[in-house]
């Protein structure tokens, strides 16, 4: 079992920057460390769908993106801190959704797979115009 916890949203004006946190516990002892979870941003915008954000595989070796977020958005963990972050630069309005950080144990996790075993509750990205 994976407990997953994300922050650092809020709300920004086009243009500016955010960094999103997502510190992955392990809940079971003797199990793989959460370094060994691929994980994936997804983001849900009021009306629409959740769609795939971001991935970065085991030991971070594979990133994926979303074509909506490419070259602003930049996917990294810090397996000392079991902390997956997304740094997003140049925000849009149609960036604004709550984004959930998400872990399973396959290797790595494709633009557009969301079958993923275990989600964090979200953290709210407003961007305003």
């Amino acid at each position: 079992q994976v407990q997953l916890v994300e922050s650092g949203g809020g709300l920004v004006q086009a243009g500016d920057s955010l960094r999103l946190s997502c510190v992955g516990s392990i809940q079971t002892s003797g199990g793989r460390r959460f370094s060994g979870y691929a994980v994936g941003w997804f983001r849900q915008a009021p009306g629409k769908e959740r769609e795939f954000v971001a991935s970065i595989s085991w030991g971070g070796a594979t990133r994926y993106y979303a074509e909506s977020v490419e070259g602003r958005f930049f996917i990294s963990r810090d397996h000392d801190k079991n902390t997956v972050y997304l740094q997003m630069n140049s925000l849009k309005p149609e960036d604004t959704a709550v984004y959930y950080c998400a872990a399973d144990e396959k290797y790595s996790v494709q633009p557009g797979d969301s079958a993923m075993n275990y989600w964090g509750k979200g953290t709210l990205v407003t961007i305003s115009s």
